[in-house]
C-alpha cells in the first residue's frame, strides 16, 4: 500500500487497515518461528505499511487539532 493510497482513506478505514496489518504481522511472525514462511521480505513490508498507516493517522489528528 502506497502513501497516496493511504491518504485517500477515511480515518475509520485507516484504523481497520491498521488492525488487519497488525494481525497479519502477528500471524506471519508465528509462522516464521515454525519455519513456514517462504517470503520473509513480507515481514518488512508489513512493518512499513503499519508505520505508514500510523503516520497518516497521526498527521490527521494533528491537522484536526490545529
Amino acid at each position: 500500500m502506497t502513501a497516496k493510497e493511504i491518504n485517500e482513506l477515511t480515518p475509520a478505514e485507516i484504523e481497520t487497515k491498521l488492525r488487519e496489518s497488525r494481525d497479519a504481522l502477528l500471524q506471519m511472525r508465528l509462522r516464521k518461528q515454525t519455519g513456514q514462511v517462504e517470503k520473509t521480505h513480507e515481514l518488512r513490508s508489513l512493518r512499513k505499511n503499519i508505520a505508514r498507516l500510523l503516520t497518516a493517522a497521526g498527521a490527521r489528528k494533528r491537522a484536526k487539532a490545529a
